[in-house]
């Protein structure tokens, strides 16, 4: 099945039109046509390759949202016509003990990237920047919104990824809560942790986004390069979600923990932070932690929750002839808080056209 798409030709190349092979759906595939796509950071790591494990050709893009085209004998729960959304993964082994407790994203056996392959390396594949896919109905995700289908796609990267740690972690009434940064991860990690009924203080570097903090769901905003301000915090978060992908100093939000608090790193930085001094831990039983993306199980909850709470993205929509751009412009952090892709630009690119945000 020849499916017009966008690549990374290599990783000094800018991404260009160009034609993938997409196989006939099986007894339990679903195929679909790709509405929109969201931009992710890790898009742009990968067909640079900044993680050092591209394959190319690359076709990035994991936050999909479709529309079902057609589905195997053996599907159950989906039907064409249905709206769908694939996420970070296509496939894990499906026996190991993550895989049995629906944690698929840590599959000892390593999962399989909805681009770029299986993690522990093996064929590729290729992503959303692309008319259509062809998933597993295992890894495909029902959509509860009806509309701004549009602003639901970065959900599948971006609402997980900071869900699965609120969640595992048991934020929500009586928790305080902070949030590291105001991008693509941390505005919708100020918007879930205020659903979900915590109290939110949103640490930025940048007075500008003050208000936008507010405006998304923060109780109080504090400037992280103010020591003033931050000594107020000291001692005094359950837990914290640092979403910044870049190396920097985390003892500073490591002191704001109470005893037995949790800072979770959830940004990738190209280089190591430096290491946290170690009587910031046990001092007071605190706790560094990480986390990846979500399961299938917990990406679905997620997306009912916002579906159920009117939750989704603050995007900016773009053609797929302007990736480029969209990319050096993530780099400076110009983009409130993430690009959609309009697929409908790469079946039939429209003349003069121009952003549009939501």
């Amino acid at each position: 099945m020849p499916t017009p798409a966008y690549a990374a030709p290599a990783a000094d190349q800018p991404l260009a039109p160009h034609t993938i092979e997409r196989r006939t759906p099986g007894a339990h595939d679903i195929a679909i046509e790709i509405l929109y796509c969201g931009v992710c950071h890790s898009d742009l790591h990968t067909a640079r390759n900044e993680w050092g494990n591209t394959i190319y050709p690359s076709v990035p893009g994991h936050e999909i949202v479709g529309t079902v085209t057609a589905a195997g004998k053996d599907v159950k729960g989906f039907k064409v016509g249905d709206t769908v959304g694939v996420g970070c993964m296509v496939d894990s082994c499906g026996h190991c003990a993550s895989c049995a407790e629906g944690e698929e994203q840590y599959c000892e056996n390593g999962f399989t990237g909805t681009y770029n392959g299986p993690v522990f390396g093996g064929e590729n594949t290729y992503g959303g920047y692309s008319t259509s896919i062809v998933v597993d109905q295992k890894f495909v995700l029902r959509v509860g919104h009806k509309d701004h289908l549009e602003a639901v796609a970065p959900l599948l990267c971006a609402g997980i990824t900071t869900w699965s740690p609120l969640r595992h972690w048991n934020t929500g009434p009586g928790k305080k809560v902070g949030v590291v940064g105001l991008g693509g991860l941390g505005h919708m990690g100020v918007k879930l942790a205020h659903a979900m009924g915590a109290h939110v203080v949103l640490f930025t570097t940048s007075p500008n986004k003050v208000a936008d903090g507010k405006r998304l769901g923060a109780d109080a905003v504090v400037i992280s390069k103010d020591a003033g301000q931050m000594a107020k915090h000291a001692n005094s978060f359950d837990f914290i979600l640092n979403t910044v992908a870049a190396s920097h100093n985390l003892d500073a939000f490591l002191n704001l923990l109470k005893r037995d608090g949790t800072l979770c790193l959830v940004g990738a930085p190209e280089h190591p932070h430096p290491s946290p001094t170690v009587f910031n831990l046990i001092f007071k039983r605190r706790q560094l932690a990480g986390s990846l993306i979500g399961g299938i199980r917990e990406t679905q909850e997620m997306l009912d929750f916002c579906a159920e709470h009117g939750i989704v993205c603050d995007i900016e929509m773009i053609a797929m002839r302007d990736i480029n751009t969209a990319y050096e412009r993530m780099l400076r952090s110009d983009v409130k808080y993430r690009f959609v892709i309009d697929m409908a630009t790469l079946k039939k690119p429209a003349v003069g056209a121009t952003p549009n945000a939501v």
